[in-house]
Order: C-alpha cells, then structure tokens, then sequence
C-alpha cells in the first residue's frame, strides 16, 4: 500500500486529494494544526470513519514536529498544500506568511534530507499563479515572475529552493503552478465563496449587498477536483518537473458575479463607473456595491494560463467549466440556507 502525507489536508485541495488518494488505495496521513472551534475540520468528516486515513497534530512552523511526523509515517509521497493562502491577509501578516509558506516547505526538504528519503519520498509543492504578478498573460512555465503580495514572495523562494532540491539532492520534487482553482469547498474569505454564498442569501432575503473590490480584475478559474488529478500526474510522472495547471481562460470578477446571479434566475445591470459601479436587480434594486478596503496595496490585474506543457507531457486538462463550477458552488450555498 502507497503512503501519503498530505500538508493542509483540512483544506479545500485536501479534500479533493484525500478522496482520490483513498480511491487508489492509499494510505493517507494529514497534517492538521489544532484549533478551538470543532468545525475547522469539517470538510474532512466523511473520511473519518475511513480505515486509512490517520491524522496528526502539526504545524508548517515547527521543524522539529514536521520531521518526527516524516520519521514516523515513511511516507512514499508528500503533498505539501498547507499555506496561509489569502492573499490579501498576507500583506497584515507578512511574518507569519514567509515563515508558514516559504521556510515550511524547506522544512520538508530538509526533513526528507536528514532522514536519508532522497530516493524513497516524493514530494509535492503547491505553487501558485500570484508568482507571476504583473507578468503579461497568457503566462506559462517559461513566463517570468513578478510577485506582487507577501503571499507570492513567499511562494516563490518555495518553488526555488523545491527545484534547488531537486537538483541538489536528487529528490523527486516537482511544482505545480496552479492557477484560480475553487469548489463548493473553498474558503468564505476567497472571492469566488465570498459571491456564491452573497449570491445565494440575497435570492433568500437573508443579505441585502455584495460589498467587493476590484471587478475589472480578471483570473483563470477551473474546478479544484481537476487540478488534484493533475497533481497526482506530475507525481506519477517518470521524471520530476514543473508544470502549469489552467483553463486557458479568463474572466473578470464582475463576470464572476453575473453568472453567480444567473445561477438563481437573477440578471444583474452595471451602472456607474469605478468605486461607484453598482449591481442592480429587479430593475431597482442595488445588490453589489464597490468598498475601496477590498483593494489591495498592489493589485494583479491579469492571470491567464497556459497550460500546453501538461497536456502534451502529462495528458491532463481541465473538464469542469467556469459556469458549471459556479453554478454547482451557488446550488451549495442555497442547501446551506435555513
């Protein structure tokens, strides 16, 4: 039986990899830090009962935790998802944000290191499209990067030092640079979760606006259960290497919404311009209005995926469109609805 050790398995892409990683008979060991509140850990209540899934208390933080966990487990593979991922918040918790996302992955590398697993683990790290910043789009394997947040900083030293490792020490490492990747699952603080779930309690009265920032930003989204597939292809590949994952399309956040509100019959108009556009429905009323505090100090105005290399080399490509993504996240939200 293969052994996994997934990082931030209480997270959206955590969910997704446990359950393919379960299907394909692994054994799956997470890593989960502890909180306070029982439902941090909610996503993962379907698998609890499941015979090979074994949790354990751990922090990106802590070195020294993060080796006994690797000593113990003898994983076959690592999937390294745990990150403070909001960009936005990295830019207040900048500290926190290089220490979790940056030095926790050598952390990992030097765990495998130490413990002489250079040639036993693979390992997975979870790169990110805010690497490219301000770079023209479509931006693939080969585009430059320009960071423009804490957040993308602090992921840029992990894909460096991941390949650094690689080459140093032979490690099966790759990156997997994935763009905008959502699912029922995401967190409430992310864009996509923040609209589906307005979206959803203003078609049931129970919200009166959607307050957002920037809607002329544009991102490349796909459906987070495609992107684990293709996570497990870069891991199953012969040789190590970085790769894009992306729809090979954009979308601003104003189109973001108008489909949200399609999802529940709703045709939203635009009026104004800048800070004072408004969403209107019903030909009256205003149900999404711009606040300057959800700009960022620097903003990424363009992601957009090119994703040639992991077709040809890898044979993956995403199958869940935009709408139908969207459509499935809105329907989720209005379940939740009392």
């Amino acid at each position: 039986m293969n052994v996994a050790l997934i990082t931030g398995i209480s997270g959206q892409d955590g969910y997704y990899l446990t359950r393919l990683l379960l299907a394909h008979h692994y054994q799956v060991h997470g890593i989960i830090r502890r909180h306070s509140q029982l439902n941090d850990h909610a996503r993962l209540e379907e698998f609890f009962d499941h015979p090979n899934l074994i949790l354990h208390y751990g922090d990106m933080t802590d070195g020294m935790n993060l080796t006994r966990i690797i000593k113990e487990v003898e994983p076959d593979e690592i999937y390294n998802l745990a990150a403070q991922s909001h960009v936005a918040v990295s830019f207040e918790t900048a500290e926190y944000t290089a220490n979790s996302d940056a030095l926790g992955t050598l952390r990992i590398l030097e765990a495998i290191r130490l413990l002489g697993r250079e040639d036993k683990t693979k390992f997975y790290q979870a790169s990110t499209s805010e690497l490219f910043g301000s770079s023209a789009a479509p931006q693939n394997e080969q585009t430059p990067f320009h960071p423009r947040s804490p957040y993308a900083a602090a992921k840029l030293y992990s894909y460096w030092v991941t390949k650094n490792y690689r080459e140093a020490y032979n490690i099966f490492a790759v990156n997997g640079i994935l763009f905008n990747h959502e699912s029922p699952f995401r967190g409430e603080t992310f864009i996509t979760k923040k609209v589906t779930e307005a979206v959803a309690k203003i078609s049931k009265g129970k919200q009166d606006c959607l307050y957002i920032g920037n809607m002329d930003s544009k991102r490349d989204w796909s459906h987070a259960s495609d992107f684990v597939l293709g996570m497990k292809k870069m891991m199953d590949a012969e040789k190590p290497d970085d790769y894009v994952l992306a729809s090979g399309k954009s979308y601003t956040v104003r189109k973001l919404i108008e489909v949200a509100f399609g999802a529940v019959d709703k045709e939203i108009r635009w009026e104004g311009e800048g800070i004072d556009e408004v969403g209107v429905i019903d030909d009256y009323k205003i149900v999404v209005s711009v606040d300057p505090k959800y700009y960022r100090p620097l903003e990424v105005d363009h992601l957009q995926g090119d994703y040639t290399k992991a077709l040809k080399e890898l044979d993956w490509e995403p199958k869940i469109g935009f709408h139908q993504m969207i459509e499935e996240m809105v329907l989720y939200d209005l379940e939740k609805i009392k």
